[in-house]
């Protein structure tokens, strides 16, 4: 039985509910955890490999799919695919009555993203690589669950763990919301995962409390009037100055309707209308990204903006249709989650080894699972040390190194196994 051990923890971190109490694993358990990590180690960076050089973007993540199904069945577990078809889950040890699942998520899908490494791995479908680090998330999820059914098979494993093999994170609304639909938090209470972070080298894990990301929408604003000739734009509705006006108008009128610390931010990708310098067009398009760090704020952000374009537009007698298209909340950590990763990496790679890490206003799925119950992600640092050009996400050229797979497959499993210890705090059991 794994055992744990209390005391003072938890910097920056208040556990409330606990009294300001950490829970460690035992150096033994830890021991054991680092030993099984290593044993699998070779394997898992093959399978990463393999993943990278065969990369599927979301909805088409079928051979990914079957590669983790296969090697969890030759473990003596049970998985259980989607039924949209991609994407797996798979539940690991006892389900006591009093205590929820500790889910550990990985996503599958690859970017349309042409490789541009010369590696052996590199990617054998032209326009599509992993250059956000999916396949090491998988192959950390993966190397977690051997290591945790080998602590179920001995007894160490005190509660139950579901593992999510999660399609589609790069599209949104995200895959989350299928993992969802298909019951993948049902009897989850506590959810954990890491995303690759090229700014930190390996052994460095970065968390922080609160909003780690933005919510991410997108909005298409369509005007339309009757056109006409630019020498009479008072016949007409001048539709090009309405657009123009629009676009520089309201992101500055987001800023003084909303909280300035929510962090509110539109920005304009596509702007369009007309064809010849001399005619005012019938219609034009604006689209851009909506982002926000505060989630009070991003669920009134739907009604708002509609509202204020209207309000922008109407001097000039133009038609109006305004839509925000919802894509994902803000990954906002909860503290106590924050405060048992922070334990887990103390537990496995020691204090020195926690970072504060930066808010970012990129999209991330994971916050549909934190809409419904409490958890945290955490960065992986996987930077070789002293290497002073990372290869930056989401760029043709990004690449891991390779011993941050044992590094995050120790930090989740240690989570997994603490989990339960806190679970007992809270409860009271």
């Amino acid at each position: 039985m794994a055992t744990l051990r209390e005391g003072w923890g938890g910097v920056g971190h208040n556990k409330g509910e606990v009294d300001n109490q950490t829970v460690h694993l035992d150096s033994e358990v830890a021991a054991e955890v680092d030993r099984l990590a290593k044993t699998y180690a070779d394997e898992l960076i093959v399978f990463r490999r393999d993943l990278h050089a065969h990369p599927e973007p979301s909805r088409e993540e079928v051979r990914t799919t079957k590669a983790v199904a296969d090697r969890l069945l030759a473990a003596g577990l049970t998985p259980s695919t989607l039924s949209v078809g991609t994407g797996l889950t798979c539940d690991i040890g006892p389900s006591a009555p009093h205590m929820g699942r500790v889910a550990l998520r990985a996503d599958l899908d690859a970017l349309r993203v042409a490789d541009e490494k010369s590696v052996a791995y590199r990617s054998t479908r032209p326009g599509v690589c992993h250059a956000c680090g999916h396949d090491v998330h998988t192959a950390v999820v993966l190397g977690a669950g051997l290591v945790l059914a080998e602590l179920a098979a001995t007894g160490m494993l005190r509660h139950g763990v579901r593992l999510i093999f999660q399609p589609s994170e790069e599209v949104i609304p995200g895959g989350a919301l299928d993992v969802i639909e298909a019951g993948g938090l049902d009897g989850v209470d506590q959810i954990f995962g890491l995303h690759c972070d090229p700014r930190l080298d390996v052994g460095m894990v970065g968390l922080r409390t609160g909003s780690l990301t933005s919510a991410a929408d997108r909005v298409h604003v369509r005007l339309t009037g009757p056109g006409g000739h630019t020498a009479r734009p008072h016949l007409s509705a001048d539709l090009i100055h309405a657009l123009g006006t629009l676009v520089s108008q309201l992101p500055s009128a987001l800023s003084r309707r909303v909280d300035p610390r929510s962090g509110l931010t539109l920005v304009w990708g596509r702007v369009h209308a007309g064809a010849a310098a001399n005619a005012i067009p019938m219609e034009g398009e604006a689209e851009g990204t909506l982002r926000c760090l505060d989630a009070r704020v991003w669920e009134t952000a739907a009604d708002l903006v509609p509202a204020l374009v209207r309000d922008i537009v109407a001097p000039y007698g133009v038609g109006v249709e305004a839509e925000v298209h919802r894509g994902v909340p803000p990954v906002v950590n909860d503290p106590l989650a924050v405060s048992l990763m922070q334990d887990a990496v103390e537990s496995t790679l020691g204090r020195g080894a926690v970072a504060t890490t930066e808010q970012s206003l990129g999209g991330e799925d994971f916050a549909w699972y934190l809409m419904r119950v409490r958890g945290c992600m955490a960065r992986l640092g996987v930077r070789a040390p002293g290497n002073p050009m990372p290869y930056d996400l989401h760029q043709g050229t990004f690449d891991v190194d390779e011993h941050a797979i044992v590094v995050g497959v120790r930090l989740l499993v240690a989570a997994a196994l603490l989990a339960g210890g806190w679970d007992e705090a809270l409860t009271g059991s």
